[in-house]
């Protein structure tokens, strides 16, 4: 099944910013409330310096703004606050969503300054679902990105997202794992996004399972005798080389084999693991069970993975656990949601954010996102953003430029585009069904396999190109004059 509701459906029209009804009040007093204004939601930087990231969160974008309504119990809140127009309080409690929304589909390679949302409706509408829009597409696009980069570190070797118990709350750790399975990661250790979204339950044994027996054979033997055709035991608790392994090898031969079955694996989380997966490895060998999966977990990410197998160690799957559903090392998705046009009598008016800060200034009028590809080789080669009528005739050579340095020119050929937003919402109706979210892990995985390696490095990636189109960069620079 697709992910339904992981919890009971909860209204969550009024996790927003407080200054989001203050301002749809004021809109509204103010003869505003049905003038058609334009939003798009974008980032600014790629988390850990990296090349690209991963959209994700959709699924749960539209369960939100299917949901949208205002209980009684909300307005009373309202009027508590001695502060809102009665006339806005009754529209708020006959709430009907009406905006066109459009979005990058999950499991995108996405860049920053191109948008990821568009909301295109009435002003009150379109300002109010700000904060949510950001929560939900912020977070699990920053999980999803940085459990790709563990995944591609780890160079074909499953990896299992084990970090429930470190997330940030429990929809950290639930929305957190879904995030992880669309970035590549095999499963999860979190029982119940197996059960709300199929992402396999994954998991071993616990050291106290070790501890609660007599002696650690004791332990993994009554473990073997109960799960026989999956038994992997965590090695460590005691001492690797001199108990666990010699113990696991002594129960694989006396309780697994006997059974029918080959042992699932062992597990090491602790001490020097590459040193102590390489003496494993050769113990197990020499014991006949050279098929023995070995898995490393504690404190890994993506460059530990990296060391690890650059220095040898024989290592088969890895368990990530705070690092990958935190995004320690950059935990933040700098998304922001900008107003980018307003809509009068029929015609388009752009509106666009001017600052000392070269990187904060917007993007103006409505648009749309093309990513070009070679014909041939079905390689990106780059995003261009344009105004939304816009059409790029991939039968021609089309030129792009870099929309500040715009003497860095290239005329590309024997491409197709492709329009990477699609539309989710027409007039606040449902118009797209999320793939189910197998079908956006493997989209994910053959899209970033359109990404040459340069924009994949870890350290210093290439700058994939993300460029305006004529018409847009020509207006952004008319606004620019205006305003100066």
């Amino acid at each position: 099944m697709n992910s339904i509701d992981w919890k009971e459906k909860k209204n969550l029209s009024m996790l927003s910013d407080f200054y989001e009804f203050t301002m749809a009040n004021g809109y509204f007093e103010s003869g505003m409330r049905d003038v058609i204004a334009c939003f798009d939601m974008f980032f600014r930087s790629i988390p850990d310096d990296g090349g690209f990231a991963i959209m994700a969160g959709v699924e749960q974008l539209i369960e939100y703004l299917k949901n949208l309504k205002f209980s009684q119990e909300d307005i009373e809140y309202f009027k508590s606050k001695k502060m809102f127009n009665e006339d806005f309080l009754d529209y708020l409690a006959n709430f009907k969503f009406e905006c066109d929304v459009w979005a990058i589909p999950e499991g995108t390679p996405i860049f920053p300054g191109e948008p990821l949302v568009i909301v295109k409706g009435p002003i009150i509408q379109a300002q109010i679902v700000e904060t949510m829009i950001l929560i939900t597409v912020n977070h699990q696009s920053l999980i999803a990105t940085k459990a790709n980069r563990i995944v591609r570190a780890a160079q074909g070797r499953p990896v299992m997202e084990f970090g429930a118990r470190r997330a940030q709350g429990y929809e950290g750790a639930i929305l957190g794992a879904r995030a992880a399975y669309i970035g590549g990661v095999a499963g999860s250790s979190c029982t119940i996004v197996d059960r709300d979204f199929n992402i396999p339950a994954l998991g071993t044994m616990a050291h106290s399972w070790v501890q609660m027996f007599p002696t650690e054979l004791d332990a993994f033997r009554t473990y073997a005798r109960l799960y026989p055709d999956n038994c992997v035991l965590l090695v460590d608790t005691y001492n690797v080389l001199q108990s666990g392994v010699p113990n696991a090898i002594k129960v694989f031969k006396e309780e697994v084999v006997p059974r029918g079955y080959r042992p699932a694996g062992i597990r090491i989380d602790s001490g020097d693991i590459a040193y102590l997966s390489k003496k494993a490895r050769r113990m197990l060998d020499e014991a006949g069970f050279e098929d023995c999966p070995i898995v490393a977990s504690s404190g890994l990410d993506e460059y530990l993975i990296r060391d690890l197998l650059n220095q040898g160690a024989k290592i088969d799957s890895f368990g990530v656990g705070e690092r990958l559903i935190t995004a320690k090392s950059d935990p933040i998705f700098g998304g922001v949601y900008k107003l980018t046009a307003v809509e009068i009598d029929g015609k388009i008016i752009p509106k666009i954010k001017v600052s000392e800060n070269v990187g904060k200034i917007t993007n103006p009028g409505f648009k749309q996102l093309y990513r070009l590809y070679d014909r041939n080789s079905n390689m990106a080669i780059a995003d261009v953003v344009t105004l939304h009528d816009e059409v790029i005739d991939d039968t021609k050579p089309y030129e792009i430029f870099h929309p500040l340095y715009t003497w860095k020119r290239k005329t590309v050929r024997n491409f197709y585009a492709r329009k990477l937003l699609v539309k989710i919402f027409d007039k606040g109706k449902q118009v797209y069904t999320s793939p189910s979210i197998h079908e956006i892990k493997d989209y994910c995985r053959e899209q970033v396999g359109t990404l040459w390696d340069e924009v994949k490095r870890f350290e210093k990636p290439h700058e994939y190109f993300v460029d305006l189109s004529e018409p847009l960069w020509q207006l952004r620079a008319d606004l620019l004059n205006k305003y100066r």
